[in-house]
């Protein structure tokens, strides 16, 4: 790594990657110390930083790729292949061939180095998370949105489809569960939380996508909604991508590790996740003042005044974790008014456009590295 970025050449390709994965709406803002450079050194040697350079998110074959960089086809699928069993890039089936295209950082790349992750990994990105990563966080829309926990909603509540998870999952036909990145990292970095761990759930519409993967272990439907009651159980937050359409994960959060939970825990970005569509509401009726619901919000919204728990309304995001720690039932989530609910954009695509007017990203670049995204 420290080789490849003392030469002028992988300086230079490092750099490019850099600025490129920033132009992608999700962010990947620079640095001065550069220390974004050396996670990317740890993570991609220059020749693939160099291919990398040439992807576009809209998965392409190997050939469209080889003919803007003038290479054989042959060599440039197997190269893309390996780059991808690396968590480098994406591969999906296309209809004659796989397709290939680039991820940012976070969702995506990231994400996908749990295998790779060691402890100089881990301390690279903690550097980064501090220095520029928590930045990328103050931009809309967000890049998390989150799920309530369907039973913590009032009785008699409508809950729309993309606000249950269990109907999200109700979608696929693979289900598989991951080890946390972040709970990882932190491990690693000797600063460990009692979650558990092996919680992330990922899904897909193929059948038995995840019965050979190494790293995720494939689960049956029940098994998947089980894993999210016992998340539930462990006082961990349901988020996923903030659009609507398909989706192929659902996060188990916690604010002592998640790096976007972490952005309201320790910098007080209150934008950093799009709450649910309902809030904590209190029965002061039923409330003893226990304080036992205070420990299980992740977000540090609740408090006991006079003998009673107030929420602080701007901090709840309306998961509805609390609500399963008291015992007194005078917890649940309630409506929020129709004009603090935002509706998630109908897509990815739809979010990545509105994502970079926030960010005010150059046109040109944008249609170059996003193609037709959807």
């Amino acid at each position: 790594m420290g080789d490849d970025l003392k030469s002028k050449q992988g300086y230079t390709v490092y750099k490019q990657l850099a600025q490129r994965l920033d132009t992608i709406p999700n962010g990947f803002p620079a640095t001065e110390s550069g220390v974004e450079l050396k996670l990317l050194a740890k993570l991609f040697t220059p020749e693939e930083a160099a291919v990398a350079l040439q992807l576009k998110l809209t998965p392409e074959y190997a050939e469209q790729v080889a003919q803007r960089t003038e290479d054989d086809p042959q060599a440039m699928e197997a190269t893309l292949k390996g780059m991808a069993g690396k968590g480098l890039i994406r591969m999906k089936r296309g209809q004659k061939a796989p397709v290939f295209g680039l991820m940012p950082f976070v969702v995506g790349i990231y994400e996908m180095q749990i295998t790779r992750m060691d402890k100089e990994m881990a301390q690279l990105f903690e550097d980064y998370y501090k220095e520029a990563f928590h930045k990328m966080l103050h931009s809309g829309p967000s890049i998390h949105r989150v799920i309530p926990v369907e039973q913590a909603v009032q009785t008699g509540l409508e809950v729309l489809p993309y606000e249950r998870a269990s109907e999200i999952l109700s979608h696929a036909q693979s289900w598989g569960a991951i080890d946390c990145i972040c709970r990882v990292q932190k491990r690693l970095l000797g600063e460990p939380c009692q979650h558990p761990v092996n919680v992330c759930l990922m899904f897909s519409r193929k059948p038995n996508a995840y019965e050979k993967a190494q790293h995720i272990r494939s689960l049956t439907k029940e098994e998947a909604l089980e894993l999210l009651r016992q998340a539930e159980e462990a006082g961990l937050v349901h988020t996923t991508g903030n659009h609507l359409g398909d989706q192929d994960y659902i996060c188990n959060c916690c604010a002592c590790a998640c790096a976007i939970l972490r952005g309201a825990a320790e910098y007080g970005i209150l934008t950093v996740l799009e709450p649910s569509a309902f809030r904590v509401s209190v029965d002061e009726n039923l409330c003893v003042g226990c304080d036992l619901c205070i420990e299980r919000c992740q977000f540090k919204a609740l408090s006991i005044v006079d003998g009673v728990c107030k929420v602080d309304e701007r901090r709840c995001f309306g998961c509805g974790i609390c609500i399963s720690a008291c015992e007194d039932g005078a917890l649940s989530l309630a409506p929020r008014p129709a004009s603090q609910v935002k509706t998630p954009p109908q897509s990815l695509g739809e979010w990545m456009m509105e994502r970079a007017v926030v960010r005010g990203l150059d046109p040109e670049k944008l249609e170059d590295i996003m193609g037709k995204i959807q």
